[in-house]
């Protein structure tokens, strides 16, 4: 894969998407429908996969595309392709709580070597670069030419105090009992994947989810978290997570900075 190509491709594509979404989140009323699985999607899911897919399909025919919103991508079996999750944290878009977003991701060999995600609410912009390195990149943002860039690293996390990420709308006592093995300073909750982008830059440590995900959900934030240092482990034996899984449904897992001190199950 040519990523000085690939990258300006996909952080295009997420803010193309990004602007589509938040016409939708601005307007007075949109709808919300439900899926098979009683998870709501609205007609900005929906608008900005068909803008991603398209633009992804042009650049790269050659690349799988696996998309959470076209269930015919849904039964490849592949270790290299791209996968797209057009708006994650729908809920947080239905209640206007701004913490959603876009997320386009590039997986080889079952690791997610490259992605973006963008929080367009939160004017918040992470991308891996060419080389695999993390950067933020400031607002406002242009489609074709990059502002200024902040590399991002994880924090050197103290086991005594740590900053614990996580889910705003899925925390469950199942998570508060394993965070509770920890000796935790403060707490945050955020949707979507920024719990992922939030560890890579320093300002939390851990983000444990014990609950069901798709590796669309994950990709792209697992993609910028390694490009910043930090590692995203399997729940049950701390091994790494791995993409391309049949059905591409995630088991529980743990996403932290390197030199926390992972407690067991």
């Amino acid at each position: 894969m040519d990523f000085d190509r690939l990258i300006p491709v996909l952080r295009r594509l997420a803010l193309e998407a990004g602007a589509r979404i938040m016409e939708i989140y601005d307007a007075d009323d949109f709808e919300v429908r439900s899926k098979s699985d009683d998870s709501p999607v609205t007609e900005a899911d929906e608008a900005a996969d068909a803008l991603i897919s398209a633009g992804l399909r042009a650049e790269f025919p050659d690349l799988t595309l696996v998309t959470e919103e076209q269930s015919d991508t849904h039964g490849h079996k592949v270790d290299t392709f791209l996968i797209v999750d057009p708006l994650d944290g729908t809920k947080e878009f239905v209640k206007r709580r701004g913490d959603f977003t876009v997320n386009i991701a590039y997986v080889e060999n079952g690791v997610p070597l490259r992605g973006v995600v963008y929080a367009p609410a939160r004017e918040r912009l992470f991308y891996t670069l060419a080389d695999g390195s993390t950067v933020e990149e400031d607002g406002p943002f242009d489609r074709d030419t990059p502002g200024a860039l902040k590399p991002l690293s994880v924090s050197a996390p103290d086991n005594d105090a740590l900053m614990v990420v996580a889910s705003k709308s899925h925390r469950d006592q199942a998570t508060d009992d394993y965070i509770g093995k920890y000796s935790v300073k403060d707490m945050t909750s955020a949707g979507s994947s920024l719990k992922f982008c939030l560890v890579a830059t320093g300002e939390a440590d851990l983000y444990p989810r014990l609950g069901r995900t798709m590796e669309w959900d994950t990709a792209a934030g697992d993609a910028v978290l390694r490009g910043a240092g930090g590692h995203v482990v399997r729940f049950d034996d701390h091994t790494p997570l791995a993409y391309g899984k049949d059905g591409f449904a995630n088991p529980f897992f743990i996403a932290y900075a390197p030199g926390v001190a992972l407690k067991e199950a």
